[in-house]
């Protein structure tokens, strides 16, 4: 039988002590009661280290202690940064927006519409992406359509700014992808015989991503779906621009076009 003396129990509950000490530690921190300028270095020193949860710690008590202090304008642009290195896309474009709404004039605006948008772009990637497992524009785009609103706007207020060059070549990048995504709507409908639903599609895609590389499948979508439609005239009126812009496009026999569901001839320009 083991006898458990005084000191081992003394010791068992320090142990305990500083379990429970420990766990309690691993809760939200409560920023410290420092004055302005001292939560202010505090929280750029943790920025600057990548300890971002003291940052956001930190930034969050200055624009809740201090809304009108010397830093909170800089705090609120920090913590924009520090929300979106923790990978929290919502909260970073919640801070983005603020600032933009309360700061209009400020000279850093820009910033908050680049991050704003970089906050939508992340959070509507997949990881897998890369690894070409998935396909990105088979999945819900309501985040890359923000993304895309988001740069497009910035780009238009501000096109000078330092962060434009990064705003366009990522408005390339999703232009093709909310077009490619309209376009396996489109297909879809196609081949569900909703001949009018694949009209639309394709014409939002010509309408509103002119500069898309779908653009031309677009006017093949829009060409089978008169066609489906009885529509000749639209079919080949639509059908001599697709000639004019892709006479390579894989649809097309030199000026005739092959449709892929409609079960109708081959029509000619």
């Amino acid at each position: 039988m083991r006898v458990i003396t005084t000191g081992t129990r003394l010791a068992a509950m320090l142990l305990a002590t500083t379990l429970l000490a420990g766990c309690a530690s691993t809760g939200d921190e409560e920023a410290p009661d420092l004055q302005e300028r001292e939560l202010y270095e505090e929280g750029r020193a943790a920025l600057e280290s990548g300890r971002y949860t003291t940052a956001i710690n930190r930034l969050e008590a200055i624009d809740t202690r201090f809304p009108f202090g010397d830093t909170a304008e800089q705090a609120q642009l920090e913590l924009i940064y520090a929300y979106y290195e923790t990978d929290d896309w919502e909260s970073a474009r919640a801070a983005a927006s603020r600032f933009i709404r309360l700061h209009p004039d400020h000279p850093q605006v820009d910033y908050a519409y680049y991050m704003r948008g970089l906050a939508a772009w992340q959070a509507g990637r997949f990881s897998l992406e890369a690894l070409r497992l998935i396909d990105i524009s088979k999945r819900d785009l309501g985040a890359s359509r923000d993304a895309y609103s988001d740069f497009r706007e910035l780009i238009q207020r501000f096109p000078d700014s330092q962060y434009a060059a990064d705003a366009r070549q990522r408005i390339v990048y999703l232009r093709n992808l909310l077009a490619r995504h309209e376009l396996q709507v489109a297909d879809f409908y196609l081949r569900k015989g909703a001949y009018l639903a694949a009209v639309e599609r394709g014409r939002w895609v010509v309408e509103n991503y002119p500069h898309a590389d779908g653009t031309r499948d677009a006017l093949a979508v829009m060409v089978e779906g008169y066609m489906g439609l009885k529509m000749t005239d639209r079919a080949r009126e639509t059908l001599k621009v697709l000639i004019e812009n892709a006479p390579d496009h894989e649809r097309l026999n030199g000026r005739s076009f092959d449709p892929r569901y409609v079960d109708a001839p081959a029509l000619s320009a």
